[in-house]
């Protein structure tokens, strides 16, 4: 069984590591979309786990990085969306019994999965 739950939040950030003419070198921003899925068996309430769990290890996460820079979070120096959704994964994972697969749309026709 497969559940999901989508979030959102808006930020800031540039890639330092493309050349300085590359148009993502200079600061901008996004409205990121997030989702989040997380595949198991449903367990004895009939759940593979209460979306408000699921909520309770996502929302604070989302909230970080909410109105932020996002190169100034510790482990996002170089915030790619490749890299965003390698950071989400690790800590949502950590709070989680189950492996989440985490896609970010950075806008609406490029998205990337981890």
């Amino acid at each position: 069984m497969k559940i999901a739950a989508e979030y959102s939040f808006e930020a800031a950030h540039s890639l330092p590591l493309v050349p300085k003419d590359h148009k993502c070198h200079r600061v901008h921003g996004h409205n990121y979309r997030v989702e989040v899925s997380i595949s198991g068996p449903v367990d004895a309430r009939g759940f593979v786990i209460d979306y408000a769990e699921l909520d309770a290890a996502v929302q604070p996460l989302i909230d970080e990085l909410d109105h932020r820079y996002l190169n100034d979070i510790p482990g996002l120096e170089n915030p790619t969306s490749e890299f965003l959704a390698v950071w989400l994964k690790g800590r949502i994972a950590a709070k989680s019994p189950f492996a989440p697969v985490i896609r970010i749309y950075e806008t609406p026709r490029y998205w990337v999965e981890a």
